[in-house]
């Protein structure tokens, strides 16, 4: 048996990011939910949202940003061969979204499969991606966060009508010489499953807000500093800290535990809300194209959510 060879390590080539035209205030918010802009900053850190039209679909939202993805890539279609799309808001889960993803960019018979993982599967879906590199069983891998979370919330809740919002963030991964991708710290609590749900078809999402926020600020940061240990760094050496963006005291409270002084945050939270598996390669893309990450720098990734699952891993910046 002929054994595949693959590339000694992988790495990102180019991100992308797409978010709808319809921005949502919290004013907006407070015409039809009982609460008000001070109320919603003040515990979540969002001003305003995007919110898909109902004609878009997770599948036009994933387009736009993989499209743009392989675009900064410079590859041509024909050069990808695996299609990951991670995602947790699909409307039908037959047939997946990966393949239509790749049919309507014009790359032809790849491997294609969705990931959920909820708001941890961009770092799913990029660990399997350049696992996938590096083992040889793909080139270059398209992998896309989509959600489209505005037809799955109850928006007279306003727990979760508040926070959760649409969008989209992908990356093109490819092989390196040495990696730049570093090794996958993840896990899950099953026994917390039910503090985010949607219960059946007929359900809108629920969650336990104050369960999340608990187990986020007390069990993560030591996932965190796990990750640059294994990828051999230390959190002072880092150029970007980008975790899910669930809620900004989450995400200040993780930072602060890691050391990540030096360390660019990110919060996009703040006006584009809980995107879920979109969050972490939406907020990247948003930091790169406003220059405020260099080129080569390190970035730590830390996906969590529903599941409770987590994920994280150091990466190079294109």
């Amino acid at each position: 048996m002929k054994i595949a060879q693959g590339a000694p390590g992988a790495r990102i080539l180019a991100f992308g990011h797409y978010q709808p035209a319809n921005v949502v205030t919290n004013d907006d918010l407070a015409k039809t939910i009982d609460t008000n802009d001070e109320w919603i900053q003040s515990r979540v850190g969002i001003a305003e949202r995007r919110l898909a039209s109902p004609e878009e679909t997770e599948i036009d939202l994933a387009v736009h940003a993989g499209g743009k993805a392989l675009a900064a890539s410079g590859l041509p279609a024909a050069d990808i061969d695996l299609v990951i799309v991670a995602t947790c808001t699909m409307e039908s889960q037959i047939p997946n979204a990966a393949g239509r993803v790749a049919t309507r960019l014009g790359i032809a018979a790849p491997g294609a499969f969705d990931v959920n993982a909820a708001c941890a599967g961009f770092c799913y879906a990029l660990s399997a991606a350049a696992d996938a590199v590096r083992a040889g069983s793909a080139r270059n891998v398209l992998v896309v966060g989509t959600e489209k979370f505005s037809h799955w919330l109850d928006w007279t809740d306003r727990s979760t009508a508040v926070i959760f919002a649409d969008g989209a963030g992908a990356v093109v991964v490819g092989p390196s010489d040495v990696p730049r991708v570093g090794p996958v710290v993840w896990g899950s609590e099953g026994d917390k499953s039910d503090a985010i749900i949607v219960k059946d078809r007929r359900s809108f999402l629920h969650q336990e807000g104050q369960t999340v926020f608990r187990w986020a600020t007390t069990s993560l940061h030591p996932v965190a500093r796990s990750a640059c240990e294994r990828a051999g760094i230390d959190p002072s050496e880092l150029a970007a800290f980008v975790p899910h963006q669930a809620n900004l005291r989450i995400i200040e409270s993780i930072a602060r535990k890691i050391g990540a002084d030096n360390a660019v945050i990110a919060r996009d939270i703040v006006l584009a809300g809980n995107t879920s598996a979109a969050s972490i390669p939406m907020a990247l893309s948003r930091m790169i194209e406003r220059g405020e990450v260099p080129s080569g720098g390190l970035a730590l990734l830390l996906g969590f959510g529903a599941g409770l699952t987590y994920a994280a891993q150091v990466v190079e910046l294109p």
